[in-house]
């Protein structure tokens, strides 16, 4: 069950002009679900990607930034579930690229205007016979209000669809933004996440949607973690239509860009904290916030220290106030000059560490209270700078040694 995390209302969900969506059940891993999903993007879209930097790095992946490094004017993208196209050679890449060219013959496209995405288990054979046979039904069913049923259609151990939508009005036009995102486990982004697909219909040149896009990253799915284990598959799209009309936005300094990149930032965070939310197993919300430091990386060093532990995590999921365990993984963070007297620990409004142990005024039954609740704020304050940063995590439970110890069975 999902931490406080409501069910996304498909009527919430704005319809990007130049966008439509069809699912289908291709039969990639089980029989009775929704496991194939077709993007189709109207001419004119520019599209822009971050991936994975694993060096185990999926077929789909490689497929995609070829793709992207010859043209950024995409038509469509095509994303399985069940399977995860990683760990499988040579056979992956070839089936990656029979998977673009067998929908690009579909929609009258070249192949290079085709992204694939695969999710599921790794190093197992990409059943391309099932998914081509689906592709049909998949592109028969295109609408632009199925961006619901497109969440559904990559979910894998994800209990819930995770989808966010804003509309906003710049330079006197209205601007649709609508994504969704799958990932539950296997969550370190080291660039984004599993997969996460944002569109709008602005109209805005190549290099600042890239540029929007590494700024929506570094504040939502690059402050996320579940488990430290960074995917195979990470995958981070970011669409523009221009269906909207007028101008290109050109310049990074209007007023249009940066209300453009705040609401697609807005939308990004949305979907990258429903990821966490929905972790496997998760019964806690955890945000730690690092402030003071000298600069954002140390900030970041010491947020992920407290967020990879399992100590730490395990202790969130008993409630247990063992504190002790966040001061020992600030201390292991990397920050060789650290001075422990410093350091200022918080749990919400109580005040748990200072000067170098534990705040005079803290008592057991405070941390305790703040440990039973759902969402719980973690907040350390360095004292050595101005610099923070923000990661959101959650607990360790029994179920999600269960959920992953049974992946495949």
């Amino acid at each position: 069950m999902a931490v406080k995390l409501p069910l996304p209302d498909p009527a919430a969900l704005h319809s990007v002009p130049g966008v439509r969506l069809g699912t289908a059940r291709a039969g990639i891993r089980k029989a009775d679900r929704t496991d194939l999903l077709v993007v189709e993007l109207a001419q004119g879209t520019q599209a822009a990607g971050l991936f994975t930097r694993n060096r185990f790095c999926a077929a789909p992946v490689l497929v995609c930034k070829e793709h992207l490094a010859r043209r950024t004017d995409i038509r469509a993208l095509v994303v399985n579930t069940g399977n995860a196209n990683a760990g499988t050679g040579a056979r992956g890449l070839e089936d990656a690229r029979a998977t673009c060219a067998a929908l690009a013959r579909l929609q009258g496209i070249a192949p290079e205007q085709v992204l694939p995405f695969s999710t599921g288990v790794i190093m197992e054979p990409l059943p391309l016979g099932r998914l081509l046979a689906g592709l049909p039904a998949a592109v028969a069913g295109l609408r632009h209000d199925n961006w619901l049923s497109a969440a559904q259609a990559i979910m894998t151990t994800d209990t819930q669809p995770k989808a966010a939508s804003r509309r906003v009005t710049i330079g006197g036009r209205q601007i649709a933004i609508t994504g969704i995102a799958k990932g539950a486990g296997m969550i370190r982004p080291d660039m984004a996440t599993m997969l996460s697909f944002v569109a709008t219909d602005a109209p805005i040149a190549p290099a600042l949607l890239r540029a929007a896009l590494d700024h929506a990253a570094a504040r939502s799915f690059n402050a996320i973690t579940v488990d430290g284990d960074t995917s195979t598959n990470d995958s981070f799209i970011l669409v523009a239509t221009g269906a909207a009309g007028g101008e290109p936005i050109a310049r990074p300094d209007s007023e249009a860009f940066l209300a453009l990149r705040a609401a697609l930032t807005e939308v990004s965070v949305a979907l990258a904290q429903a990821i966490v939310r929905d972790a496997e197993g998760a019964t806690k919300f955890i945000t730690v916030q690092v402030e003071g430091g000298r600069d954002d990386a140390e900030c970041r060093k010491v947020a992920y220290a407290i967020a990879h532990s399992p100590l730490v995590k395990t202790a969130f999921f008993a409630s247990d106030p063992n504190l002790g365990r966040i001061l020992a993984a600030i201390g292991y963070a990397g920050i060789d000059d650290l001075d422990v007297s410093g350091i200022e620990l918080y749990l919400d409004d109580v005040k748990v560490a200072s000067g170098g142990g534990r705040d005079p005024a803290y008592r057991e039954e405070d941390g305790q209270r703040v440990m039973r609740q759902a969402e719980i704020t973690v907040r350390v304050a360095l004292n050595r700078g101005h610099a923070a940063a923000t990661v959101w995590t959650c607990d360790l439970s029994h179920d999600y040694v269960k959920i992953n110890a049974e992946y495949r069975t």
